[in-house]
């Protein structure tokens, strides 16, 4: 599917409430997200988590209980019930939005049983240090769903569904991860540790047929039941790379459909994503992932940043077309395992360098569209309240300067480390361009051609009340307060 000047939305944040509303507040509320320019909407995991209704989705427990079945201590979800899951995603298709579905295959928590069987102690940090003799464990690796009683799949899941847990119970002290008998790492995963193939809980097995066969009729049974989409792809660096190549072929094929597809492969090497996005043939783009920590670093230093290299090493830069840009997300937001925020200040300067450029699928963040509170523990062990401002004014108004302006040449002015600027020539039916004009320091100034002559503009988020009209050439000097961002469209539009 084309993502041509589509602005994606992730539709949660790892505090929303688990009061099993969010799927009927995406009923209601997807009218209001199209109308302001949102194209398609990104859900959290719709499935059964270990911690029940609680779960955030990515503990995975269930794939086929999608908030049907009294498992795991709820029927319903953290989001809701299956049947409100789907007259959501029925209310935002009607609404125009392309519905996004959050899968995680790297793997399986919260099992039924233990099993004993044998396997070997690896280093943690280091998975190809063995530190220990091949020995008898006790894990929880057998996934029998009881509460679904077969309905679905009939699939019951063992030990050798698996190729490695980080818990014994026969040494419960024991800092390891235990790879099983006759099994091994796959190879063309992240190399960060050595292997990063695994990750957390029972990790799946990509080269066993069982698992292959279950994930490749799981994606039929989803697309038909759900009628989603796309894909967004957690953990991809933690999986086989080939593998989301081939179930995607697969779904595709079956579904007789174009779906969209993203993947999180979480690494600040950008070498790490363009080979991901070469193994998987080109089938899916990434989340820009350095893009976000050059925002993170921006915001902290202020005016010693400098702006003219905030698209550095960046995946929007150097493969546009597969770039799925962002602010934040669920995994960076304040208490969260990698928390790397986004100072509030900067937060607008930043969805202006995704939403207002040429290139990239722009994803907007939930928490900074709505805000956010919510409490949890730091790494320190205390307890903080936290706040997450709303940016839903400043964001919509970009959203509105998209869909009328952001067509068309751009043309760039990075010519000063504490303030930058681009203009867009507009649309070729309707050439009326547009200006924007960041500061990370002292009030910024910009002569910018616009392609617009004797045109008269106007800041549309309203910091500053003046006018600019552009000469006979369509040239005019643009202008934003200190720390700020300006957005200048033709008067006459924004009236």
């Amino acid at each position: 599917m084309s993502t041509e000047n589509g602005v994606m939305m992730q539709y949660f944040h790892w505090y929303t409430p688990a009061d099993g509303n969010l799927w009927k507040q995406l009923a209601e509320n997807a009218q209001n997200l199209a109308d302001a320019g949102i194209t398609s909407v990104w859900l959290p995991p719709a499935y059964k988590g270990s911690a029940g209704g609680y779960d955030v989705g990515y503990g995975v427990y269930d794939l086929f209980d999608l908030g049907e079945f009294d498992q795991k201590g709820s029927v319903r979800t953290r989001y809701g019930t299956r049947e409100e899951y789907l007259a959501g995603i029925k209310a935002a298709q009607e609404a125009g939005l392309q519905v996004y579905a959050d899968v995680v295959f790297n793997h399986k928590l919260g099992a039924d049983e233990e099993e004993v069987f044998k396997a070997t102690p690896i280093n943690p940090d280091n998975r190809h240090e063995i530190i220990g003799e091949l020995q008898e464990i006790k894990a929880w690796t057998h996934f029998s769903f009881p509460g679904r009683n077969e309905k679905y799949s009939s699939l019951k899941w063992h030990w050798w569904h698996f190729n490695a847990a980080d818990f014994n119970a026969l040494d419960d002290q024991a800092n390891a991860i235990y790879l099983f008998e006759g099994k091994a790492f796959d190879e063309s995963v992240d190399l960060d540790k050595g292997n990063f193939d695994y990750l957390m809980g029972c990790n799946l097995d990509m080269n066993n047929a069982d698992v292959q066969k279950e994930l490749f009729y799981w994606g039929e049974w989803y697309l038909e039941t759900t009628g989603v989409d796309g894909f967004r792809f957690d953990a991809t660096k933690h999986v086989k790379s080939a593998f989301f190549l081939d179930w995607l072929e697969h779904v595709r094929y079956h579904s007789g459909r174009n779906l969209f597809a993203v993947g999180e492969y979480w690494s600040e090497n950008t070498e790490a994503l363009i080979d991901f996005i070469g193994v998987t043939g080109g089938s899916m783009m990434l989340f820009d992932v350095v893009l976000h920590y050059n925002f993170a670093r921006a915001g902290k230093e202020g005016k010693n940043f400098n702006l003219q290299t905030i698209f550095d090493n960046t995946l929007v830069k150097d493969h546009p077309t597969h770039a799925v840009t962002m602010v934040s997300n669920h995994d960076t937001q304040p208490l969260q395992s990698l928390e790397s925020v986004v100072e509030a200040w900067f937060t607008p300067l930043a969805y202006a360098m995704i939403l207002l450029r040429k290139d990239g699928y722009p994803c907007v963040f939930a928490a900074d569209y709505y805000g956010a509170q919510y409490k949890d523990k730091g790494r320190d062990g205390n307890e903080y309240e936290i706040r997450m401002d709303s940016h839903q004014w400043l964001i919509d108004r970009f959203l509105f300067v998209r869909r009328e302006y952001a067509y068309c040449d751009q043309y760039d002015y990075f010519d000063h480390p504490n303030c930058i600027g681009w203009t867009r020539l507009g649309k070729d039916e309707e050439p009326l361009g547009m200006a924007v004009v960041i500061s990370n320091g002292e009030e910024g100034r910009k002569n910018m051609e616009t392609g617009s002559p004797e045109t008269t503009y106007v800041d549309i988020t309203g910091h500053i009340d003046d006018t600019v009209t552009t000469n006979k050439d369509g040239w005019g000097e643009f202008r934003c307060q200190a720390g700020s961002v300006s957005v200048w469209v033709p008067k006459k539009i924004a009236d």
